[in-house]
């Protein structure tokens, strides 16, 4: 028996304890992460320890070991050139998603003495992060978005958390506190000094060779995706002559937003009555083993989260913590109350299938069963994304490959939203050249967003937030569209059945998809 994934855990959730409450790990809700002096230099000590015993351990399972060494390294490369405590919306997102991770289903019964612990420490956090970044170059996106996430969680902290079920009015003082110290932090990034945000053709490398494991540089990648984008907009024009001659498939598509619930008592059935029924178009067609014994359970946003979930990294569908999974998950309806904001089409693909059924919800179900134990919990969504982001190729890769793949059940999807799929492909590949053309400095942050814009055809309010995500996570959105084209092409090595690959790929767990494909040659899956 090998203790590496717990010394590991042990080192992440001392530098990163809010990923420890996502996860599900106990004994670290009472804190946020150390900011103190010489924290970095630290925590980039532990990790040269830490790869020393990776190399050395021959008892953990290989895909623990794989895991880790990419991880270690890549964090250890970050350290060394743009740490996350250097961005200020880190600061924010930890120090926001301390106190709220606390607050969502996935950690009832409430806590209540850490979450006024927490709330008792973000002023010192904020001010430590404040004083560690000094007057450090920062992206400016990344500073405006730090700053528009102070404000609403400022909010937050004054009026809505009271709003939820768990108030203690013992609460009231540290988060009034807590809600002027995020006044503060914002206030003291103005004037901040801007950086290229581009992570640079080194670093870019490292993270798809490493992190990914995939063999394609970025200029390959961005070849392949620049020819799929283009295949994918001819693509749309012929499917759209064939359904409706004379009319684009821009405007097409912009008619699937009419058809939805008729009232807002109906919203909550619809998510509902799809999920059920891709469940059971992909168990009739043998496509892939849905889950039916983890419940998911969709709900109405609660009052108290509605205000500060748009503008923070609050997701409708959160994994849930793999260390402590319980009985089901909680799926939010965003807006419930406006029928127009549930379009049929949206539903089906987005929330039934991609996040919930077959796609996510599947998928976390399988993973907790992995023999890697990084397998089960990698797909953790922390306060800014997933907690191990190699896996991004298997993890998205099959929530967007399965929208694709109940086109094979018969009438699921109508032609018009086998459309709306195939403008998703485009987009997809749209995100590969904007995520790895930003990040090798072939192009800026306003060329991203006029790509997005006018060509890729983002909506307008998404662009500029899309575009800064992006250069936060270099290599992290290309995932959605390589991992696709990797599934697809082992698809077409595979020997068995449909149901068995579909079942097979998400036995591994969360892992990079290079490992899934060695499992498979080696059990001899594959022509």
């Amino acid at each position: 028996m090998s203790d590496l994934v717990d010394t590991y855990l042990a080192h992440r959730f001392k530098w990163r304890p809010v990923d420890a409450t996502f996860m599900g790990a106990e004994g670290h809700d009472h804190r946020l992460p150390p900011l103190e002096p010489g924290c970095i230099a630290a925590e980039r000590a532990e990790i040269a320890a830490l790869l020393e015993q990776v190399a050395a351990d021959s008892a953990a399972h290989p895909h623990d070991r794989r895991m880790l060494r990419a991880e270690l390294i890549v964090e250890q490369a970050r350290l060394d050139s743009r740490p996350r405590q250097h961005n200020p919306a880190w600061l924010t997102g930890e120090a926001g998603f301390g106190v709220i991770s606390l607050l969502l289903p996935q950690s009832a019964p409430w806590r209540t003495d850490a979450i006024a612990a927490r709330l008792a420490a973000i002023p010192d956090f904020l001010a430590d992060g404040r004083a560690l970044l000094d007057d450090t170059p920062v992206p400016a996106g990344w500073v405006a978005r730090a700053v528009a996430e102070a404000g609403v969680l400022a909010l937050f902290l004054r009026e809505d958390i009271r709003l939820h079920e768990a108030w203690d009015e013992a609460w009231a003082a540290p988060a009034a506190a807590a809600a002027s110290a995020f006044d503060t932090f914002a206030a003291s990034l103005a004037g901040q000094p801007d950086a290229d945000p581009a992570c640079g053709e080194a670093h870019l490398g490292l993270l798809l060779r490493e992190l990914h494991e995939l063999d394609l540089t970025p200029a390959e990648a961005m070849d392949a995706a620049r020819a799929a984008f283009a295949r994918c907009g001819e693509e749309l024009e012929e499917m759209a002559r064939e359904i409706e001659p004379g009319r684009s498939w821009q405007d097409q598509l912009a008619a699937l937003a009419e058809v939805h619930p008729a009232s807002a008592a109906e919203v909550p059935d619809s998510y509902r009555h799809w999920d059920a029924a891709a469940r059971d178009a992909a168990e009739a067609h043998g496509l892939v083993t849905p889950e039916r014994g983890y419940r998911l359970d969709y709900r109405a946003l609660p009052p108290c989260f509605q205000r500060v979930a748009g503008p923070l990294y609050f997701l409708f569908y959160r994994s849930p913590p793999g260390l402590s999974a319980g009985q089901g998950s909680t799926y939010w309806i965003m807006a419930a109350d406006d029928p127009a904001a549930h379009s049929t089409a949206m539903v089906k693909a987005i929330h039934a299938v991609h996040h919930g059924s077959v796609g996510h919800h599947t998928q976390n179900a399988r993973a907790r069963a992995a023999a890697s134990r990084l397998g089960r919990i990698a797909a953790t969504d922390c306060s800014m994304g997933l907690a191990f982001q190699g896996a991004l190729t298997l993890v998205e890769g099959w929530a967007c490959h399965v929208e694709d793949l109940l086109m094979e059940a018969d009438d699921f999807y109508t032609p018009a939203e086998k459309l709306l799929l195939k403008s998703f492909e485009r987009r997809n590949a749209a995100s590969v050249l904007v995520d790895l053309g930003l990040h090798s400095g072939a192009w800026s942050m306003a060329e991203c967003e006029r790509f997005y814009a006018e060509e890729a055809g983002f909506a307008p309010a998404r662009v500029h937030s899309e575009v800064v995500r992006n250069s936060m996570f270099p290599a992290s959105r290309a995932t959605y569209w390589l991992g696709v084209e990797g599934i697809r092409a082992l698809r077409r090595r595979w020997t068995g059945s449909t149901r068995d690959f579909h079942d097979t790929l998400l036995s591994c767990g969360h892992v990079p998809l290079r490992l899934v494909e060695e499992e498979m040659a080696q059990a001899g899956c594959l022509s």
